[in-house]
């Protein structure tokens, strides 16, 4: 599985952060981030909004161009390492430049220039605003992303916690990006509800969500999800690893994970990591207990990567490219 070509499209630049990577920085820089790791050197958090803390703490050491570079290139070569051929990563303005615009700009132009040194994979940027920073700061990431939208920053989305706010109070940082030509997907029904995905699909008009899978509590609103042609960027593993050490409850083991379930409904599903040290997974893992749990062939991941295609936030040459490369 490790060699299949992939194509993943919902990864957070510091989720994916290796913790030697961050550990490594923190020591670079003398400041003390002993208190998020565990004693075999993962991330160690309680429930979903400590998980949020330690990740900003995570990225507190993440502090220029040059962290968010050497960051890039880890990622992507972890990333390449699982047979990813093609990427798209959150990437914040808040934790780039703090929502100033020159900042931004600095931070983009270093990622870009790292992505383009990693061989054997490519990346395309998705800015991302944090839904518990509120609409006001969301406003300031939708500007960022706007000035520079073009061929590396292709997307706009939303992370962050489903409780805060609702998507209508986001709606003028959308429209904002929508304008500028980029490619919509925010995060709904992870742990939300079936009610956050329509809230977000009525107010934000997103042509991807992330994760979306408690839609299936809702047959109309699956229906909705087809009829509108709507994406889901599934991660199995967070899914599954935040129900049974965070949740305690929603999907407590994969085989009752609603990945195949959506799939027969004709709903479209992809696959990706979320942010894959934080739960433990990488994309080898995700197709191997897909295979294992569900039966999932070539055939069925080859079907996954050209959903991914069809609704990646890329231009036709790069999707062409990619269709090429995972047909070899």
């Amino acid at each position: 599985m490790r060699d299949l070509p992939k194509v993943e499209l919902h990864l957070h630049i510091e989720g994916a952060a290796p913790p030697a990577f961050i550990r490594g920085l923190a020591q670079e820089k003398r400041v003390d981030l002993s208190g998020i790791f565990t004693e075999d050197g993962g991330y160690a958090y309680r429930d979903f909004h400590h998980f949020l803390e330690v990740y900003e703490a995570a990225c507190s050491v993440l502090t220029g161009p040059e962290e968010f570079a050497r960051l890039t290139r880890a990622v992507l070569e972890e990333s390449a390492s699982h047979g990813v051929v093609y990427t798209e990563m959150f990437i914040s303005p808040d934790f780039c430049g703090g929502g100033d615009k020159a900042a931004w700009r600095e931070y983009l132009a270093a990622i870009e220039e790292a992505a383009a040194g990693v061989p054997d994979i490519t990346m395309r940027g998705i800015a991302t605003c944090i839904r518990h920073f509120g609409p006001e700061k969301a406003k300031q990431a939708a500007a960022c992303a706007a000035d520079t939208a073009g061929d590396f920053l292709t997307g706009f989305g939303m992370g962050g916690a489903e409780d805060a706010f609702t998507p209508a109070d986001f709606a003028w940082a959308f429209d904002c990006a929508r304008e500028a030509g980029l490619g919509i997907t925010t995060h709904a029904g992870e742990w939300g509800g079936a009610k956050s995905v329509r809230d977000s699909i009525e107010a934000l008009n997103p042509s991807r969500i992330g994760h979306g899978v408690q839609a299936i509590d809702d047959p109309a609103l699956c229906d909705l999800l087809v009829e509108r042609d709507i994406t889901l960027e599934v991660c199995p593993g967070s899914n599954v690893f935040l129900a049974s050490n965070v949740f305690n409850g929603a999907v407590p083991k994969l085989a009752n994970h609603p990945i195949e379930r959506l799939r027969e409904r004709g709903v479209k599903v992809t696959v990706s990591t979320d942010d894959p040290p934080f739960f433990h997974t990488t994309m080898t893992q995700e197709y191997e207990n897909l295979a294992h749990t569900f039966g999932y062939d070539e055939a069925v991941f080859t079907e996954l990567n050209q959903n991914a295609m069809d609704a990646a936030f890329c231009d036709e040459t790069t999707r062409e490219t990619i269709r090429k490369r995972l047909t070899q």
